[in-house]
């Protein structure tokens, strides 16, 4: 009977518990926003940018904790519901960062002891001729083609 009772009192205040989960979802959406925006002018390498990157997931974080209470009716459920939730999403996302980290530490290993598996990105590509255009270069080509046509045939 009790449970009846919490049911009954959840459905009348739900209005006003939607509109104080929006709120809090939009702030600190905001929050997020600012701190994004703020990040931008900072240096590439420093420790004030990644404490405002560790910040912003930490409010993703709370903003996914409250989507998925409210508006996936998590909070309102029982805890062995919760935990067969909770516990596979957590190893998921240990999975994630435990591949990310031994890929990269293969990634690091290959390219220092293997000269040959060197990255694409670290070979530089040949800078392309100035002062020729596009189109220059197209109307080369078919000369260029006659003038072997002309060696072939002799």
């Amino acid at each position: 009977m009790e449970h009846t009772a919490e049911h009954e009192e959840h459905v009348g205040g739900g209005v006003k518990e939607i509109i104080k989960v929006t709120i809090i979802l939009s702030v600190l959406t905001a929050v997020e926003l600012a701190l994004g925006f703020w990040m931008m002018g900072m240096p590439l390498i420093s420790n004030l940018r990644i404490a405002v990157k560790g910040a912003i997931v930490i409010l993703m974080m709370a903003k996914a904790f409250y989507i998925v209470a409210y508006f996936m009716h998590l909070k309102h459920e029982i805890k062995n519901l919760i935990m067969t939730i909770v516990v596979p999403l957590s190893l998921f996302v240990w999975f994630i960062v435990a591949f990310l980290y031994d890929g990269n530490s293969f990634r690091h290993l290959r390219n220092t002891y293997d000269p040959h598996f060197k990255e694409q990105s670290t070979i530089q590509a040949p800078k392309k001729e100035e002062g020729k255009s596009e189109e220059k270069k197209e109307e080369a080509k078919p000369e260029e083609k006659k003038a072997e046509e002309k060696k072939v045939a002799e």
